[in-house]
């Protein structure tokens, strides 16, 4: 009976032991879940609110520059036109149709003509060369004339005497490389020369002037004496 007794003990005591291991092993991993829990979501959120911030400064950042934009550009055209107004005392303006960028008037010189949305002067007196022409025309912040459609020519010259010849604003630097002043590309299909014209290499500057045909261009040399045609955008108030 004794040795049963003890045999049964020992048996006890390693079941104990036994369930002592499993307890460990089963609690053990319970403390895992609580050691990193609060980290994954910590960098996610910072990197999130960083995000959001730059973005907000960008969005600023583009608000200022299009509002700074615009008041620079309005200012560009007070300035352009308080210059016009200190060359030309006095304006002749008519109700702008339109409303072009909400301005009410429309405006030329006065003793220019207006057509389409540019002002032009007819310069008689006195002649001068086809560069002193252009000084003259940049002086009044215009530039010698620049046609691009026939109904442009055919308004310039009602205004023209048949017996005068007038400089525009087309010259060839070389290589009948035909270009006008304002820098606007020279379209051959909307050219208006005299037929045979133009006729010489030497002859680099362009007049406007009649033949019994009618009105064209001429090809002359740069230094003759001639009188010249003025073109300027209109004024917008």
């Amino acid at each position: 009976m004794a040795s049963e007794i003890t045999y049964a003990e020992v048996k006890f005591k390693n079941a104990s032991n036994s369930s002592g291991t499993h307890s460990d092993s089963s609690a053990a991993p319970k403390g895992n879940p609580t050691h990193h829990q609060s980290k994954p979501g910590s960098p996610s959120l910072l990197f999130k609110s960083l995000m959001i911030f730059f973005l907000l400064l960008a969005i600023s950042f583009l608000v200022a520059f299009i509002i700074y934009f615009q008041k620079y550009s309005q200012l560009l055209e007070e300035k352009k036109a308080t210059k016009y107004k200190i060359i030309h005392n006095k304006l002749s303006c008519m109700k702008n149709s339109s409303l072009m960028d909400g301005k009410a008037w429309s405006c030329c010189p006065k003793d220019w003509k207006p057509f389409g949305s540019n002002c032009y002067f007819i310069s008689t007196s006195p002649a001068a060369s086809w560069n002193e022409s252009e000084k003259k025309c940049s002086s009044k912040g215009a530039h010698l004339l620049v046609i691009h459609s026939k109904e442009e020519q055919d308004f310039i010259t009602k205004n023209l005497e048949q017996k005068a010849a007038y400089y525009i604003g087309l010259w060839g630097p070389g290589h009948r490389q035909w270009q006008w002043v304002d820098k606007s590309p020279y379209n051959e299909s909307a050219a208006f020369w005299h037929k045979g014209e133009p006729n010489n290499v030497w002859e680099k500057c362009v007049v406007l002037h009649h033949r019994p045909a009618g009105w064209g261009w001429n090809d002359v040399l740069c230094n003759y004496i001639q009188s010249s045609v003025c073109q300027m955008n209109k004024i917008y108030l």
